[in-house]
């Protein structure tokens, strides 16, 4: 029997090479996708062409659902960060200090230096990059860059086109200017 072109069944082999090598290791799949791996570096990882793996998610729904879960889970932590980012946050930062102390004895002075390690609250500000982007994606009627011009021709009607040929008809007749040339 011979094997038609894209078919993903190899000859005399039971089931698809999906079934029969990928759809056991699901969870290893949705990993690779939490894990922040494109569709194409899922498909080279499973030894498929980025077009196979396409077929497979409209073939397998269990497949399909397992990529979106794992891609679930990081686009949300993306959109946390994001959004942390955007607001401003306070942290704690572990910083090493170096401490003198300075003690007299018979008379000397005597100096110890040694390191501590304390803890620093901090503020990281908000920033205004990170908002653009919130708001031009979550309310982009109000943010977009894009703006709506309407065009319209003599007293608001209609625009009226012309070719160039018509343009030095009506100039010759003395109906309007000359035109430049197209060239």
């Amino acid at each position: 029997m011979a094997r038609k072109k894209g078919s993903t069944k190899k000859k005399g082999a039971r089931g698809t090479q999906y079934e029969r090598d990928w759809k056991h290791k699901l969870p290893v799949i949705e990993g690779w996708a939490r894990d922040g791996c494109t569709d194409a570096e899922i498909a080279e990882k499973m030894g498929i062409h980025r077009a196979t793996l396409y077929k497979w998610r409209n073939r397998y729904p269990e497949l399909d659902e397992a990529l979106k879960r794992g891609k679930e889970v990081v686009d949300r932590e993306v959109e946390n960060a994001l959004l942390r980012n955007a607001l401003g946050y306070d942290y704690v930062e572990q910083q090493a200090v170096k401490v003198k102390t300075v003690y007299y004895l018979d008379g000397k002075r005597h100096e110890e230096e040694h390191v501590e390690v304390v803890e620093v609250r901090k503020r990281r500000p908000a920033d205004t990059t990170a908002q653009i982007f919130w708001l031009k994606n979550r309310k982009p009627k109000e943010w977009r860059d894009r703006k709506e011009t309407e065009v319209t021709g003599k007293d608001g009607g209609p625009v009226e086109l012309m070719s160039w040929v018509d343009l030095v008809v009506k100039a010759h007749e003395g109906e309007a200017d000359p035109p430049e040339s197209p060239a």
